[in-house]
């Protein structure tokens, strides 16, 4: 399609050009000479070859398109190249805007813009007075960067916002799939380690209990202190929460790692780099933690070395173990779950790395890890220096070569008088109003008072320069960049701003240029009466501004319905993905309850009441049940609770709701603080969930934090970085809410609201049997 459309272009200009000439002469039976016919051939070949390739190479057309366009111009006649010398240009211009970056287009703007004047000088000197064509040729360059300024930057945000909804998509789809993932990999790692390990010990203290009987009672206790840490870190599994305190470094983690393996009797030796938080830490920490627990099953005692190096480029982890003890009995081979290398790899691969393992010359196993470094995030690709130098440097030159004429032929016609020209003026107003219009943005007052002002000295000019030319054409230049101004306030939302501003600026601009229409015109004479001018200009400047407004009104609306149609499909998305990773969790956990953490609290109660042989036992059953869970978990199959409940998240699904909003590009980060409780009303964790939930779906770019507090029996939930939570419909849902439960919204400054709830009274006991169908429907 762009191929086609790449052609049409030039054809259709090509077309046009040979209507004007030789078209027009041959209706009128002039006949041009074949020498003209030829160079005009000559011309238009390049020019269509070089605009049909101009989006491979913008800036190269644009050069051709301009030199053949100059080079026709002087032995063909007037108009032969009207067409191709402007619209060509134009079109090229447009293309290196919308195709190349800001400082190159504007490079060749001013450079083409400057190089047409000097040409002009050179061949004509100083005898046109007026100017106006120099004027409008510049003016129409101006227009079409612009424009493809405008096309380019309208084409990245639209790109932007379809990126965005691509991956909100996909992490929908990814959410519930990751959650289960999460909390495969956990059960594994988590109960794995703890109950390998409580049969290790056992199985060493029950085959050396005649000799060192010392270390059944170390055993025992190693067994009940770590069933409580399965109970516990299981729990933390099974409902996860945001972290209330700061975490340990990466580095702390993994030497805290090696010193618990050591503990059971295992020689681990580390070289351990600090690395900064992230996707790279934690897949260094599951490859450790996953290939010592191998280790500790297969050859307990065997020496083992922990090797992590973090550099530019890549990061090495390493664990490498010696051959076994000879005599060195492997208690803990057999109750893995054949997983434990699929996990290796999948972690380094999520991580954008490598892993391979295998054994080594001297009988041992090595696990080797290549993940990415320092420098593999991507970087967005800048200019250098030197090609912004030779940019500007073939600019200058293309600018000083139509003066290398000057130096050898001397032009026979010069100014002789110190009248400043209409045109040179007209320039300088037409340049002012196009730095008005690059302030537009960030200080809209200012520019469009600037504009106001400019637009009654464009008379003033005519009347100076003393100008021949339509009298209309100066004027309607100088309201161009007004109309653009109204079009592009009426574009922004009236929200936010005095409803009166706008109007008084349309009736200020329509005025200004009223009287100026009118003193120009009666200033030149016409044969209309003196009424009828005034009149004639206001009726005509209140419908071109009408229109601008109209215009613009229609561009702000169009963009306000697109952005709340996509906030509203990703709160749709996060809600759904959210939902049904909160189901995966909540399955997950009824499984745990009934399987793992039952036999790991028999464990406790077996190696408390000092029966070594059963605890073990118990450990072992309490490996089986997990690895028949993690089973169901792979097949998903639906477990007591079932996906299809898809129960209501509450404050537990925050990180599932902050990991969805990071998806698509925003940052946010849930504080809680320990005066949280475990376990809040059902009413009030409802509430305060779903509350978060409607300040963050109204979207938004700043980074958002979500912090919640409970002191003096109230729920505080502060969510700062929502500038858009202050509009009257979200106001009104959040208010809604808390109301139902007696509480009260406040938004103390902007950007952030606080939301208060009242614990006491929020929980009435005979509804809570109804939670499991209050959960199962919206």
């Amino acid at each position: 399609m762009n191929r086609t459309d790449d052609r049409l272009l030039p054809v259709l200009l090509i077309c046009v050009q040979a209507v004007v000439w030789p078209g027009a002469g041959l209706v009128r039976g002039n006949l041009p000479p074949a020498s003209a016919l030829l160079v005009a051939a000559l011309v238009a070949g390049p020019v269509t070859a070089a605009l049909a390739l101009r989006r491979a190479r913008p800036v190269v057309a644009l050069m051709l398109v301009a030199a053949a366009c100059a080079l026709g111009a002087g032995p063909l006649p007037v108009g032969a190249m009207a067409v191709l010398g402007t619209a060509g240009v134009a079109l090229a211009l447009f293309t290196v805007a919308t195709e190349r970056d800001t400082f190159t287009a504007v490079l060749c703007v001013v450079a083409l813009a400057a190089w047409q004047l000097l040409q002009n000088l050179s061949l004509h000197g100083l005898s046109d007075r007026d100017g106006l064509d120099l004027v409008l040729t510049a003016l129409l360059y101006a227009t079409a960067c612009g424009t493809g300024l405008l096309v380019r930057h309208t084409r990245r945000a639209r790109g932007t916002a379809e990126r965005m909804l691509r991956r909100a998509e996909a992490e929908r789809h990814r959410l519930p799939a990751a959650e289960r993932r999460r909390m495969e990999r956990e059960l594994h790692d988590v109960s794995a380690h703890h109950l390998t390990a409580v049969v290790v010990t056992a199985g060493a203290a029950l085959g050396l209990r005649d000799r060192r009987p010392e270390l059944a009672e170390a055993a025992l206790e190693f067994a009940a202190e770590t069933g409580r840490e399965v109970t516990r870190a299981l729990g933390a599994v099974r409902a996860p929460a945001p972290s209330r305190e700061e975490p340990a470094s990466p580095e702390e983690r993994l030497r805290a790692l090696v010193a618990g393996f050591r503990r059971l009797d295992q020689r681990v030796e580390c070289e351990i780099d600090p690395l900064p938080d992230g996707v790279v830490a934690d897949a260094a920490y599951g490859i450790v933690r996953e290939a010592l627990t191998n280790v500790a099953r297969h050859a307990p005692g065997a020496a083992t070395t922990v090797r992590c190096r973090y550099g530019d480029t890549r990061t090495e982890v390493v664990v490498t173990s010696a051959a076994p003890p000879a005599g060195a009995a492997a208690h803990g081979a057999g109750l893995g779950s054949g997983r434990g290398q699929g996990f290796l790899r999948s972690r380094a691969r999520e991580a954008g790395g490598t892993l391979t393992s295998g054994p080594t010359d001297e009988g041992g196993w090595e696990v080797r890890a290549v993940l990415p470094g320092r420098s593999a995030a991507p970087v967005e690709a800048s200019v250098p220096r030197s090609y912004r130098l030779a940019q500007v440097t073939a600019a200058v030159g293309l600018c000083v070569q139509p003066l290398l004429p000057v130096l050898v032929v001397r032009s026979e016609t010069t100014s002789s008088g110190s009248q400043v020209s209409a045109g040179v003026l007209f320039a300088l107003l037409a340049a002012a109003q196009a730095v008005a219009l690059l302030w537009l943005r960030r200080a809209p007052r200012a520019a469009q008072g600037v504009l106001l002002v400019l637009a009654p000295l464009w008379p003033v000019a005519m009347a100076v320069g003393e100008y021949t030319g339509p009298v209309l054409l100066p004027l309607a230049l100088g309201m161009l960049a007004t109309c653009v101004a109204l079009a592009a306030d009426a574009a922004v939302p009236a929200r936010g701003r005095h409803t009166r501003r706008p109007r008084v600026l349309a009736s200020a601009a329509v005025a200004v240029h009223a009287v100026g229409m009118s003193v120009a015109v009666l200033d030149r004479g016409t044969e209309l009466p003196d009424w009828a001018v005034p009149v004639g200009a206001t009726a005509g400047i209140v419908l071109v501004v009408g229109a601008a407004r109209w215009a613009g009104a229609v561009r702000g609306r169009r963009d306000l319905a697109a952005r709340g149609a996509r906030e509203e499909r990703l709160a749709a998305w996060t809600e759904e993905a959210v939902r049904d990773a909160w189901a995966e969790r909540r399955r997950i956990a009824a499984g745990l309850e009934t399987t793992v953490l039952a036999r790991a609290a028999d464990m406790v109660a077996e190696a408390e009441a000092g029966h070594l042989d059963t605890a073990a036992d118990r450990a072992r059953e309490a490996l089986a049940a997990m690895r028949a869970l993690l089973d169901t978990v792979r097949t998903g199959e639906p477990g007591p609770t079932g996906p299809a409940l898809r129960p209501q998240p509450t404050l537990q699904a925050l990180d599932l709701l902050a990991r969805q909003c990071r998806a698509t590009g925003r940052e946010v980060e849930i504080r809680l603080t320990d005066r949280v409780p475990e376990r809040l009303p059902t009413a009030v964790d409802l509430a305060a969930y779903h509350a978060a939930e409607t300040v963050l779906a109204v979207g938004g770019e700043e980074p958002a934090v979500l912090e919640v507090d409970v002191e003096g029996g109230t729920l505080t939930l502060t969510a700062t970085g929502v500038p858009r939570a202050g509009r009257p419909a979200v106001r009104q849902r959040l208010a809604a809410r808390v109301a139902a439960l007696g509480g009260d919204l406040t938004a103390e400054e902007p950007g952030a609201v606080r939301l208060r709830l009242p614990l006491a009274g929020a929980h009435v006991p005979e509804q809570a049997p109804q939670r499991g169908h209050e959960e199962g429907v919206r």
